[in-house]
């Protein structure tokens, strides 16, 4: 069965298969509508049915409560029509930005290894053609056997042209769906498919002001490849990477940031350990990345910040940036929500789920 799914403001009408979320047939169209979490957990995607039926999937009670539903909102990542559809959008258009159509790919994982406690890099080469994306970006990658997606940020610096081969960087989350196959079946010469790319949460390189690179475990995905570029595109003003882990068997690509450092005197590379364990040989920054931030700076207007990591760890950062005079306009965030937060609730600004 396809339905019309009329889009409004901006009036276009897409063509939606039958088991296609609204979600996805605009990504695939390149109608760039707000999204974060693809899952239904952070209420990003929230958007009116204006005419017609939807099946509203597995969205979260607390991302889409009740009385929304029966006011005719529904979550686009997971509402599939039920018949003809016109949905009322905050369709995005930032200048500056233009964003990649969503496609599926096949790949080849060409090597896996553990980087650091619990923690794997898993290199994915495409088999067909090349994945072209943001700095920041994430995959959704099927697990086979389920119907499920888990989605991964690219670590890797995007390529002009696209890129052939992709990093990934995950944890290990005991029960995780994801967790199991990355760490218990998948193995290099496998083959996985793939979707993307997904999300908001990009480097604006376009900016002159300062940077704040806030990272806090494999929250350090996307922002290597947002440093990796920002190095790349030869953006000159400041940039200051914090990594927080909890100890020195957890802190990964030290030598890549160094090196950066040593190279580039506009960027400074500031890893903490938020628990120095008696056999950790370290003489860095102790603490959690909120506390080792506010040591270094007392105020942050005209920085821009860009934060990703745990709920928790974020949300530290985000307050300590706002009691320096940062605001919202300035500041970019994606946190790490895991699956458990469709059931218990999440938040509304730039989730993924990542187990």
């Amino acid at each position: 069965m396809r339905y019309k799914v009329k889009i409004e403001p901006i009036g276009v009408e897409l063509n939606c298969d039958d088991g296609q979320t609204i979600l996805e047939v605009c990504l695939r169209n390149g109608v760039w509508v707000p999204h974060a979490c693809t899952h239904g957990t952070c209420g990003t995607c929230k958007s009116r049915i204006l005419q017609g039926e939807v099946d509203f999937g597995l969205a979260s009670n607390f991302a889409l409560m009740d009385f929304e539903r029966e006011e005719g909102y529904v979550l686009l990542c997971t509402a599939k029509p039920k018949s003809d559809l016109i949905v009322e959008a905050d369709v995005e258009v930032e200048e500056g930005i233009e964003f990649y159509p969503v496609r599926d790919f096949l790949g080849k994982v060409v090597d896996i290894y553990e980087c650091a406690r619990d923690t794997r890099k898993v290199y994915i080469e495409i088999e067909d053609g090349k994945i072209s994306y943001l700095a920041g970006q994430y995959i959704q990658l099927h697990i086979p056997g389920t119907d499920q997606n888990r989605a991964y940020s690219i670590a890797s610096k995007p390529l002009e042209g696209g890129n052939s081969v992709i990093e990934l960087q995950i944890k290990k989350v005991p029960g995780g769906l994801g967790s199991r196959y990355i760490f218990d079946e998948l193995k290099k010469g496998d083959f996985v498919k793939f979707t993307g790319p997904f999300g908001r949460f990009v480097l604006r390189k376009f900016y002159d002001n300062p940077i704040l690179f806030l990272a806090g475990g494999t929250g350090l995905a996307p922002i290597k490849a947002m440093i990796l570029e920002a190095i790349e595109s030869g953006m000159r003003q400041d940039m200051y990477l914090f990594h927080g882990v909890r100890s020195t068997r957890d802190l990964y690509d030290q030598d890549v940031f160094i090196k950066i450092e040593q190279e580039n005197p506009n960027f400074h590379y500031i890893p903490a350990l938020s628990e120095k364990l008696p056999e950790d040989e370290w003489d860095g920054e102790l603490g959690f990345v909120h506390e080792v931030l506010e040591r270094k700076f007392q105020k942050f207007s005209g920085f821009k910040a860009y934060i990703s990591g745990p709920p928790p760890m974020v949300d530290a950062c985000v307050k300590v940036l706002m009691r320096g005079r940062l605001f919202g306009e300035d500041i970019y965030v994606e946190r790490f929500f895991n699956e458990k937060d469709r059931v218990s609730g999440g938040s509304k600004v730039g989730t993924v789920s990542r187990i």
